[in-house]
C-alpha cells in the first residue's frame, strides 16, 4: 500500500490526523483526544490510532488499512528519554516515525526556508532553521517548562487565586471569578491541581487573556510574564538577518499585542499549520519508502 501515507499532530488537547496520497494532496482527516506521551502515554496511543483511523474512514478508505501504512507523528515528549522510541514499537502502523511538536510546528510554518517559530497551545515550544542547522528550545512539559502555554497560564491563574484567597497578593475580577468557580473553596482547587492533565490547565487560557484585555491587574501580570519568557526564548534563538518569525497555536494571536517591538517587525504568517506540517512530512516518508523499493 505505498500510495497512501498518514500525519498524525499529536496535540496536548487533541490529536489531528489526515491521510494522503501520492500525490501529498489530503484525502481525509480525523480528531480524537489528546496525545500527551509524557503524562498519559497509554491513552495517547489509543487517541493517534482512533485520529488515523477516523481520516482513513472520512477518504472514504478502510480504517483497517491503518495497519498497512507509513505514518508521521508529530507529538510533544519526543525529544524526552525514550518515548519517542516507545511509541514508534507501540502504534500499528506499517511503519512510524515520532518527531517531536517542533518539528511538524516547523515544517508546517517555514516549509524547507529559514526562519524561526514558536508554537502555543496547551504546551510551547521553538524551533529554528537556519542553513539546513535545526535547533530548538523548549518542550519540556509544563511542570519544569512550557512557558507561555496554556497549561503554565491555567497553572500561574490558579496560583494567583490561592495567594489572592490568602491574601497575600491583591485580588482581582480574575481571582474572584476563579474562586467563585470552585464555590470560595481554596481546598477544590488544591484537588483539581492534583488530579489534572495540562489541557485542564490550558482551558483557563482564553480566561487570561479576556481579563488581560480589560486591565484585570492579576491577568496583566501573567500575560506579561508570558510574553517576557517568549522574548527571552527568540532572542535566545535570533541571528542577525533572521528573515521572519511565525507564532503557531491556538495562542498565537492572543500574543501579538504583547511581544516586543522588534519581534513584532519580523513576524510573518505561517505558510501552514501543524497538521501540514506532519502531512508534508509525512509525504516525504511516503517518497522515501517508494524510492528505497524502487
Amino acid at each position: 500500500m505505498g500510495q497512501f501515507a498518514i500525519g498524525i499532530d499529536g496535540g496536548g488537547t487533541n490529536c489531528r490526523a489526515a491521510v494522503i496520497d501520492g500525490a501529498g494532496q489530503i484525502l481525509g482527516t480525523g480528531k480524537a483526544g489528546a496525545a500527551n506521551i509524557l503524562s498519559d502515554l497509554e491513552n495517547s496511543l489509543i487517541n493517534i490510532v482512533a485520529s488515523a483511523r477516523q481520516a482513513l474512514a472520512s477518504a472514504g478508505l478502510d480504517p483497517e488499512l491503518a495497519q498497512e501504512l507509513p505514518a508521521l507523528i508529530g507529538t510533544a515528549g519526543a525529544n524526552v528519554g525514550n518515548y519517542g522510541k516507545r511509541v514508534e514499537s507501540a502504534l500499528p502502523f506499517a511503519s512510524s516515525r515520532v518527531v517531536t511538536d517542533a518539528t511538524i510546528a516547523l515544517q508546517g510554518a517555514l516549509g524547507d526556508a529559514d526562519g524561526i517559530i514558536g508554537a502555543f497551545g496547551t504546551g510551547s515550544v521553538y524551533n529554528a532553521r537556519h542553513k539546513d542547522r535545526i535547533w530548538g528550545i523548549g518542550g519540556w512539559g509544563f511542570v519544569v517548562g512550557d512557558q507561555a502555554s496554556g497549561a503554565r497560564l491555567g497553572r500561574d491563574l490558579l496560583e494567583r487565586a490561592l495567594l489572592a484567597h490568602d491574601r497575600v497578593i491583591a485580588g482581582s475580577p480574575l481571582t474572584d471569578a476563579v474562586m467563585a468557580e470552585y464555590g470560595g473553596d481554596p481546598e477544590q482547587i488544591v484537588e483539581f491541581a492534583h488530579a489534572s492533565k495540562p489541557k485542564d490547565f490550558a482551558r483557563y487560557a482564553p480566561m487570561v487573556f479576556e481579563h488581560a484585555g480589560a486591565n484585570d491587574a492579576v491577568a496583566v501580570e501573567i500575560v506579561r510574564t508570558a510574553a517576557k519568557a517568549i522574548t527571552e526564548s527568540l532572542d535566545a534563538l535570533l541571528w542577525p538577518e533572521c528573515p521572519s518569525i511565525c507564532l503557531l497555536g491556538g495562542m498565537a494571536q492572543a500574543y501579538r499585542p504583547w511581544l516586543d517591538a522588534r519581534h513584532k517587525t519580523l513576524l510573518a504568517e505561517p505558510r501552514g499549520d501543524v497538521l501540514r506540517g506532519a502531512v508534508e512530512l509525512a509525504a516525504k516518508l511516503l517518497r522515501d519508502g517508494e524510492e528505497n523499493r524502487g
